[in-house]
Parts: structure tokens; sequence; C-alpha cells
């Protein structure tokens, strides 16, 4: 059965959905960032988004439009952090079970919001069996209905609600970086990009240690990777799905790839500069422009922060092994 690929018509019935229930971020500025640059940035916080993270958006709209039947029976996903708990809260909002399949590797912060927001949480060893496959089983076992983390047209539609408050807000973009994983942010920013902001240059983002969906974009052929070594979490997905591959090559401008080390210079340039407390998945287009992957000079950029759930007992871990922190412009 194919999939029918949502539209811009379903990120703006996603957007009707959230008025009041998810937050409208705010968008910040960096004069000390822009001279390093030589660009106008603009930075979409999806840090302070409901439950830390966009997910929130995309969770609640695929719920929303759930069947009453199937919302009665509970749902299921899998999910290293952020979208379990997006879920979880949504879950909570809309009086529907969920239950997440976690890896015990997941930060021990996201596992705890997740319990708290009520889900229940059963762990996987990433080594024995996929996340998917757990899924499958239990969802069959219990007769839930699997709300995967990017691979909806719901969660697409409810992604993309956060890049279309950016082009509201500035409407004037040259170029949009995002953070990709399975590409369900991607997707649906590129969607309303193109809605909003055609000339626009949507421009994916992912560590070089996870490169699927860059090696996927350039080939026209599904790459995959597995349990790769990134700090970015987030970006840890296997592949780009069956909804969100599709949407990416056709609407998505480039994609771009950065080292661990930049990825820790942006998430430090963030916290200390900006005083945005931002994971490293959600410091991937900032890292993009410290080591120059993309053209931005002279023109307006949007980057959105995907997220802010971090341990932080863990980015001290990190920050303490960065050798050279970034060399900025004095602050103006």
């Amino acid at each position: 059965m194919t999939t029918l690929l949502p539209t811009y018509a379903d990120v703006e019935a996603a957007a009707r959905r959230l008025e009041g229930v998810a937050h409208r971020t705010p968008v910040m500025r960096s004069r000390t960032l822009d001279r390093l640059t030589r660009a106008t940035l603009f930075f979409k916080c999806e840090h302070f988004q409901r439950a830390g993270s966009f997910k929130f958006r995309g969770a609640y709209n695929a719920l929303a439009t759930l069947p009453e039947a199937e919302r009665r029976r509970g749902v299921l996903t899998y999910s290293s952090g952020n979208h379990a708990q997006a879920l979880a809260l949504a879950g909570r909002l809309l009086g529907v079970r969920v239950t997440v399949v976690m890896p015990q590797n997941a930060p021990e912060v996201k596992r705890a919001a997740t319990a708290g927001y009520g889900a229940e949480i059963v762990l996987y060893d990433p080594e024995q069996i996929t996340r998917e496959e757990l899924g499958r089983r239990l969802a069959a076992e219990r007769g839930l209905t699997i709300i995967p983390p990017y691979d909806h047209p719901q969660i697409v539609a409810g992604q993309g609600t956060a890049a279309r408050e950016l082009l509201e807000e500035v409407k004037s973009l040259d170029v949009l970086l995002v953070p990709c994983g399975g590409g369900g942010l991607l997707s649906g920013s590129a969607l309303s990009a193109r809605a909003l902001a055609p000339r626009c240059r949507v421009i994916g983002v992912e560590p070089e240690r996870a490169d699927d969906a860059t090696r996927s974009f350039r080939t026209g052929r599904l790459h995959r990777v597995h349990n790769p070594d990134t700090i970015a979490d987030g970006a840890r997905t296997p592949s780009l799905g069956e909804v969100t591959f599709p949407l990416v090559r056709q609407y998505v401008d480039d994609m771009v790839t950065v080292s661990e080390t930049a990825i820790l210079q942006a998430m430090y340039v963030l916290w200390e500069r900006l005083k945005l407390v931002v994971e490293p998945t959600g410091a991937l287009p900032l890292a993009a422009l410290l080591e120059n992957r993309v053209a931005v000079k002279g023109r307006q950029v949007g980057l959105i922060l995907s997220g802010g759930n971090v341990d932080l007992r863990r980015a001290a871990t990190l920050f303490a092994e960065l050798n050279q922190p970034p060399e900025l412009p004095p602050s103006v």
C-alpha cells in the first residue's frame, strides 16, 4: 500500500490543531554570530517547546487525528527520547495510553521525563534487536497503534509548523538550516518553505558519523546506518523513511554533514554566548556555519534549534573535553 504524502495544506491543518496547545516559540538573534558569519541569523528556539523539542508538534497532531477506537486502545512508539517525551505528553493531554520502546543507553534526562509524563517504558538492547522489530511485536500483542518518530504523514505535518511560524515572522529568508535525523522536521520544514518562501534554500544538516540521509539525498537510493557513534543522539536514526525520503528528495535543496567537534563547538557557543541550552542535535545548523559548510555571506538565514533535552552532567563532561572553543568576535 502506498502511503499518501502530506502537503502544505496538512501543515496548515496541523497549525490549527496546535493553536493554543503548542508554544509559539521565540526567534532569537545574535549580533556576535552575525558578525562571525557575515550573515543575518534567525534562531527558531524549539528547545522552548513543550516537552523540550519540536517533537511535541508532530506527536500531538498525530494523536489528535487518530480515530477514536485507536485512541482507546492506546499507542506505541520507539524513540531515544524527544519523540518519547512528546508523545507521552500528548497522550496525557488527550487521554491516550502511551507505550515507549527505548534503548538502554538513552539519555537519563529523556527517560525520566518520558516516565514523568505517564508513559510505560520498555527498554531494549540495540545490539540484540531493532526498535522497529520489538515495537511491531509489542504492538501486535497488545493491539496498539504505532506512532513512529518521523515516518508518518501527520508527524511530518506537525513538525512543519515550526518553520511555518519562522517564515511568518521572518518573511525574507534566503536559507533555512534544519537538523536531520529521520527527516520529519526537515521534510515538514521544506513543505512550509516551498509554500511561503519558494526562493529560500532548505538545507538539511547531519553528523558526519550519521550521514545516511545525505548519501540517500545524493544518490537517490535509501542508505542506512547502524547505531552511529555521534553525540547528536537525535540523529542516530537508521535511515529516512517511506514518507520522509521522497519529500526530502523533492523539496530539500541540499544536505551537508558536520564533524563531532563542530557540533560540540556550536553547542558551546549557544550555551555560553546566547544563553540557550540546546542539545547536540539542535546545534547542527550552527555547526554547519562554524565549519563553513554553507555559503551564507550577506544572506538572511534561519536556523531551527530543534531541542534542549540534554543531560547536564554529560554536557559538562563534553565541554571539559573541548580543547579549543571557537574564537568569536567581541560582543557588541
